[in-house]
Protein backbone atom coordinates (compact mmCIF):
# COMPACT_ATOMS: atom_id res chain seq x y z
CA UNK A 1 0.00 0.00 0.00
CA UNK A 2 1.46 3.31 -1.10
CA UNK A 3 2.08 6.07 1.38
CA UNK A 4 -0.20 9.10 1.21
CA UNK A 5 1.07 12.00 -0.92
CA UNK A 6 1.92 15.20 0.98
CA UNK A 7 -0.77 17.78 0.63
CA UNK A 8 0.23 21.17 -0.91
CA UNK A 9 -0.77 24.20 1.11
CA UNK A 10 -3.88 25.82 -0.18
CA UNK A 11 -3.12 28.93 -2.22
CA UNK A 12 -4.22 32.16 -0.71
CA UNK A 13 -6.96 34.01 -2.56
CA UNK A 14 -5.78 36.74 -4.91
CA UNK A 15 -7.09 39.37 -2.55
CA UNK A 16 -5.38 37.94 0.53
CA UNK A 17 -1.62 38.00 1.27
CA UNK A 18 0.01 34.70 2.09
CA UNK A 19 0.90 34.19 5.76
CA UNK A 20 4.22 35.77 6.70
CA UNK A 21 4.56 37.76 3.47
CA UNK A 22 4.96 41.55 3.27
CA UNK A 23 1.92 43.66 2.52
CA UNK A 24 1.25 44.15 -1.16
CA UNK A 25 2.81 47.40 -2.44
CA UNK A 26 0.19 50.04 -2.68
CA UNK A 27 -2.21 48.09 -0.51
CA UNK A 28 -3.80 49.25 2.72
CA UNK A 29 -1.25 50.29 5.31
CA UNK A 30 1.68 50.22 2.87
CA UNK A 31 4.30 52.97 3.29
CA UNK A 32 7.10 53.38 0.75
CA UNK A 33 10.59 53.48 2.29
CA UNK A 34 11.56 56.06 -0.34
CA UNK A 35 10.32 59.57 0.50
CA UNK A 36 8.10 60.93 -2.26
CA UNK A 37 8.57 64.67 -2.80
CA UNK A 38 6.69 66.74 -5.34
CA UNK A 39 9.25 68.25 -7.72
CA UNK A 40 9.28 71.91 -8.66
CA UNK A 41 11.29 74.44 -10.67
CA UNK A 42 13.95 74.62 -7.97
CA UNK A 43 14.80 70.95 -8.49
CA UNK A 44 15.21 71.49 -12.23
CA UNK A 45 17.42 74.54 -11.60
CA UNK A 46 19.61 72.52 -9.22
CA UNK A 47 19.96 69.81 -11.88
CA UNK A 48 20.89 72.27 -14.62
CA UNK A 49 23.38 74.03 -12.34
CA UNK A 50 25.06 70.69 -11.65
CA UNK A 51 25.28 69.99 -15.38
CA UNK A 52 26.58 73.39 -16.49
CA UNK A 53 29.31 73.57 -13.85
CA UNK A 54 30.48 69.98 -14.35
CA UNK A 55 30.93 70.19 -18.14
CA UNK A 56 34.40 71.10 -19.38
CA UNK A 57 33.10 73.27 -22.21
CA UNK A 58 31.65 75.70 -19.67
CA UNK A 59 35.01 76.39 -18.02
CA UNK A 60 36.82 76.59 -21.36
CA UNK A 61 34.40 79.01 -23.01
CA UNK A 62 34.04 81.23 -19.96
CA UNK A 63 37.82 81.18 -19.44
CA UNK A 64 38.42 82.29 -23.03
CA UNK A 65 35.70 84.94 -22.63
CA UNK A 66 37.37 86.46 -19.57
CA UNK A 67 40.77 86.27 -21.28
CA UNK A 68 39.49 88.12 -24.35
CA UNK A 69 37.56 90.79 -22.46
CA UNK A 70 40.25 91.53 -19.86
CA UNK A 71 43.24 90.87 -22.13
CA UNK A 72 42.08 93.00 -25.06
CA UNK A 73 40.75 95.65 -22.69
CA UNK A 74 44.04 95.88 -20.81
CA UNK A 75 46.09 95.87 -24.02
CA UNK A 76 43.94 98.61 -25.56
CA UNK A 77 44.20 100.75 -22.45
CA UNK A 78 47.99 100.39 -22.28
CA UNK A 79 48.45 101.21 -25.98
CA UNK A 80 46.22 104.30 -25.85
CA UNK A 81 47.68 105.59 -22.57
CA UNK A 82 51.26 105.23 -23.82
CA UNK A 83 50.54 106.99 -27.12
CA UNK A 84 49.95 110.66 -27.79
CA UNK A 85 46.25 110.13 -28.49
CA UNK A 86 44.11 112.94 -27.10
CA UNK A 87 40.92 111.61 -25.55
CA UNK A 88 39.61 114.94 -24.29
CA UNK A 89 35.92 114.62 -23.50
CA UNK A 90 35.78 110.92 -24.37
CA UNK A 91 34.21 108.37 -22.06
CA UNK A 92 37.00 106.33 -20.45
CA UNK A 93 34.83 103.21 -20.57
CA UNK A 94 34.37 103.23 -24.35
CA UNK A 95 37.50 101.14 -25.04
CA UNK A 96 35.87 98.12 -23.36
CA UNK A 97 33.75 97.68 -26.50
CA UNK A 98 36.42 95.78 -28.46
CA UNK A 99 37.02 92.98 -25.96
CA UNK A 100 33.32 92.47 -25.29
CA UNK A 101 32.47 92.27 -29.00
CA UNK A 102 34.92 89.39 -29.47
CA UNK A 103 34.09 87.83 -26.11
CA UNK A 104 30.39 87.70 -26.99
CA UNK A 105 31.23 84.89 -29.42
CA UNK A 106 32.16 82.71 -26.43
CA UNK A 107 28.86 83.46 -24.68
CA UNK A 108 26.99 82.65 -27.89
CA UNK A 109 28.83 79.33 -28.20
CA UNK A 110 28.15 78.37 -24.59
CA UNK A 111 24.48 79.29 -24.93
CA UNK A 112 24.05 77.02 -27.95
CA UNK A 113 25.94 74.14 -26.31
CA UNK A 114 23.78 74.35 -23.19
CA UNK A 115 20.82 72.97 -25.14
CA UNK A 116 21.96 71.64 -28.52
CA UNK A 117 24.73 69.42 -27.14
CA UNK A 118 22.19 67.38 -25.16
CA UNK A 119 20.34 66.58 -28.37
CA UNK A 120 23.60 65.56 -30.03
CA UNK A 121 24.57 63.15 -27.25
CA UNK A 122 21.05 61.90 -26.50
CA UNK A 123 21.29 63.16 -22.92
CA UNK A 124 18.09 65.10 -23.47
CA UNK A 125 16.11 61.83 -23.19
CA UNK A 126 17.45 61.24 -19.68
CA UNK A 127 16.71 64.86 -18.80
CA UNK A 128 13.10 64.57 -19.97
CA UNK A 129 12.60 61.28 -18.12
CA UNK A 130 13.84 62.88 -14.90
CA UNK A 131 11.69 65.96 -15.52
CA UNK A 132 8.77 65.26 -17.89
CA UNK A 133 7.72 68.92 -17.83
CA UNK A 134 9.54 70.18 -20.93
CA UNK A 135 8.74 73.81 -20.28
CA UNK A 136 10.25 73.53 -16.82
CA UNK A 137 13.46 72.08 -18.27
CA UNK A 138 13.80 74.93 -20.79
CA UNK A 139 13.04 77.53 -18.11
CA UNK A 140 15.62 76.02 -15.74
CA UNK A 141 18.29 76.02 -18.46
CA UNK A 142 17.48 79.63 -19.31
CA UNK A 143 17.62 80.83 -15.69
CA UNK A 144 20.89 79.07 -14.87
CA UNK A 145 22.63 80.14 -18.07
CA UNK A 146 21.44 83.75 -17.84
CA UNK A 147 22.69 84.14 -14.27
CA UNK A 148 26.07 82.57 -15.08
CA UNK A 149 26.56 84.71 -18.19
CA UNK A 150 25.44 87.90 -16.43
CA UNK A 151 27.71 87.45 -13.40
CA UNK A 152 30.80 86.54 -15.44
CA UNK A 153 30.24 89.43 -17.88
CA UNK A 154 29.59 91.88 -15.06
CA UNK A 155 32.80 90.93 -13.23
CA UNK A 156 34.98 90.98 -16.37
CA UNK A 157 33.42 94.19 -17.72
CA UNK A 158 33.70 96.00 -14.38
CA UNK A 159 37.35 95.00 -14.03
CA UNK A 160 38.14 96.38 -17.48
CA UNK A 161 36.20 99.56 -16.71
CA UNK A 162 38.23 100.25 -13.55
CA UNK A 163 41.47 99.53 -15.42
CA UNK A 164 40.60 101.95 -18.21
CA UNK A 165 39.65 104.74 -15.83
CA UNK A 166 42.99 104.33 -14.05
CA UNK A 167 45.09 103.98 -17.23
CA UNK A 168 43.47 106.82 -19.19
CA UNK A 169 43.53 109.35 -16.39
CA UNK A 170 46.41 111.26 -18.02
CA UNK A 171 45.05 110.95 -21.57
CA UNK A 172 42.34 113.55 -21.14
CA UNK A 173 39.46 111.08 -20.90
CA UNK A 174 36.73 112.28 -18.59
CA UNK A 175 35.55 110.31 -15.58
CA UNK A 176 32.30 108.46 -16.32
CA UNK A 177 29.08 109.63 -14.70
CA UNK A 178 26.94 107.35 -12.55
CA UNK A 179 24.64 106.60 -15.48
CA UNK A 180 27.58 105.77 -17.74
CA UNK A 181 29.00 103.43 -15.11
CA UNK A 182 25.64 101.67 -14.88
CA UNK A 183 25.32 101.25 -18.65
CA UNK A 184 28.96 100.27 -19.13
CA UNK A 185 28.85 97.53 -16.49
CA UNK A 186 25.33 96.33 -15.58
CA UNK A 187 23.73 97.35 -18.87
CA UNK A 188 26.31 95.68 -21.08
CA UNK A 189 26.27 92.55 -18.87
CA UNK A 190 22.49 92.27 -19.24
CA UNK A 191 22.75 92.69 -23.02
CA UNK A 192 25.48 90.05 -23.44
CA UNK A 193 23.60 87.62 -21.15
CA UNK A 194 20.40 88.09 -23.17
CA UNK A 195 22.34 87.57 -26.39
CA UNK A 196 23.65 84.29 -24.97
CA UNK A 197 20.13 83.37 -23.84
CA UNK A 198 18.88 83.96 -27.39
CA UNK A 199 21.62 81.59 -28.56
CA UNK A 200 20.43 78.98 -26.05
CA UNK A 201 16.90 79.25 -27.45
CA UNK A 202 18.14 78.98 -31.04
CA UNK A 203 20.07 75.87 -29.99
CA UNK A 204 16.85 74.40 -28.60
CA UNK A 205 15.03 75.12 -31.87
CA UNK A 206 17.75 73.98 -34.29
CA UNK A 207 19.01 71.07 -32.10
CA UNK A 208 22.36 71.14 -33.89
CA UNK A 209 25.36 72.83 -32.29
CA UNK A 210 27.30 73.82 -35.42
CA UNK A 211 24.20 75.06 -37.23
CA UNK A 212 22.93 77.14 -34.31
CA UNK A 213 26.36 78.71 -33.66
CA UNK A 214 26.65 79.62 -37.35
CA UNK A 215 23.22 81.24 -37.33
CA UNK A 216 24.01 83.32 -34.23
CA UNK A 217 27.44 84.47 -35.42
CA UNK A 218 25.84 85.39 -38.73
CA UNK A 219 23.16 87.39 -36.90
CA UNK A 220 25.90 89.31 -35.08
CA UNK A 221 28.22 90.05 -38.00
CA UNK A 222 26.22 89.69 -41.23
CA UNK A 223 24.10 92.90 -41.05
CA UNK A 224 27.17 95.08 -40.54
CA UNK A 225 29.18 93.35 -43.27
CA UNK A 226 26.29 93.45 -45.76
CA UNK A 227 25.74 97.15 -45.09
CA UNK A 228 29.39 97.89 -45.90
CA UNK A 229 28.86 96.68 -49.47
CA UNK A 230 25.64 98.57 -50.17
CA UNK A 231 26.95 101.44 -52.30
CA UNK A 232 23.76 102.21 -54.23
CA UNK A 233 21.87 105.34 -53.22
CA UNK A 234 18.58 103.49 -53.62
CA UNK A 235 19.64 101.18 -50.77
CA UNK A 236 20.65 103.94 -48.39
CA UNK A 237 17.70 103.46 -46.02
CA UNK A 238 18.32 99.72 -45.86
CA UNK A 239 22.04 100.31 -45.30
CA UNK A 240 21.35 102.79 -42.49
CA UNK A 241 18.90 100.39 -40.81
CA UNK A 242 21.42 97.55 -40.95
CA UNK A 243 24.07 99.79 -39.41
CA UNK A 244 21.80 101.16 -36.70
CA UNK A 245 20.30 97.86 -35.57
CA UNK A 246 23.36 95.65 -35.99
CA UNK A 247 24.49 94.05 -32.73
CA UNK A 248 27.96 95.72 -32.79
CA UNK A 249 26.30 99.14 -33.03
CA UNK A 250 23.86 98.30 -30.24
CA UNK A 251 26.80 97.25 -28.05
CA UNK A 252 28.52 100.58 -28.74
CA UNK A 253 25.40 102.46 -27.61
CA UNK A 254 26.10 101.36 -24.02
CA UNK A 255 29.37 103.29 -24.23
CA UNK A 256 27.74 106.36 -25.85
CA UNK A 257 29.88 105.67 -28.91
CA UNK A 258 27.32 104.64 -31.54
CA UNK A 259 28.56 103.80 -35.04
CA UNK A 260 25.65 105.78 -36.54
CA UNK A 261 24.11 109.15 -35.83
CA UNK A 262 20.56 107.81 -35.45
CA UNK A 263 18.93 104.58 -34.40
CA UNK A 264 18.80 103.06 -30.89
CA UNK A 265 20.07 105.15 -28.01
CA UNK A 266 20.12 105.03 -24.23
CA UNK A 267 18.69 101.72 -23.02
CA UNK A 268 16.91 100.94 -26.32
CA UNK A 269 19.23 98.04 -27.29
CA UNK A 270 18.36 96.25 -24.07
CA UNK A 271 14.61 96.44 -24.76
CA UNK A 272 15.15 95.30 -28.36
CA UNK A 273 17.13 92.19 -27.42
CA UNK A 274 14.69 91.49 -24.58
CA UNK A 275 11.73 91.56 -26.98
CA UNK A 276 13.46 89.36 -29.57
CA UNK A 277 14.48 86.86 -26.89
CA UNK A 278 10.95 86.71 -25.43
CA UNK A 279 9.43 85.98 -28.85
CA UNK A 280 12.06 83.31 -29.58
CA UNK A 281 11.48 81.73 -26.16
CA UNK A 282 7.73 81.48 -26.81
CA UNK A 283 8.42 79.81 -30.16
CA UNK A 284 10.93 77.37 -28.64
CA UNK A 285 8.46 76.45 -25.89
CA UNK A 286 5.70 75.76 -28.42
CA UNK A 287 7.99 73.59 -30.55
CA UNK A 288 9.33 71.73 -27.52
CA UNK A 289 5.82 70.64 -26.56
CA UNK A 290 5.03 69.33 -30.05
CA UNK A 291 8.28 67.68 -31.18
CA UNK A 292 9.79 64.39 -30.12
CA UNK A 293 13.00 64.52 -28.07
Amino acid sequence: MSSPQPQMPQAAPAWQAAPGSAPHPGGPGYTSPIPVVRTHLGNAIASEWTKIRSVRSTMWTLGVFVLLVVGIGLLTGIVVSSSSTDLSGENALSLGFFGLLLGSMCIITLGVLTTASEYGTGMIRTTMVACPSRGRVLAAKAIVFFLVAFVVTLVAGSLVAFLHVALLEDSGARDPSGGEWLKGTVGIALYIALLGLLSLIVGSIIRHSAGAITIMIGAVLAPLVIALFMFSESLQKVRDALFEYSIPNQLSVFYANSLSQSGPSGWDPLWIILGVTAVAFAGAFALLEKRDV
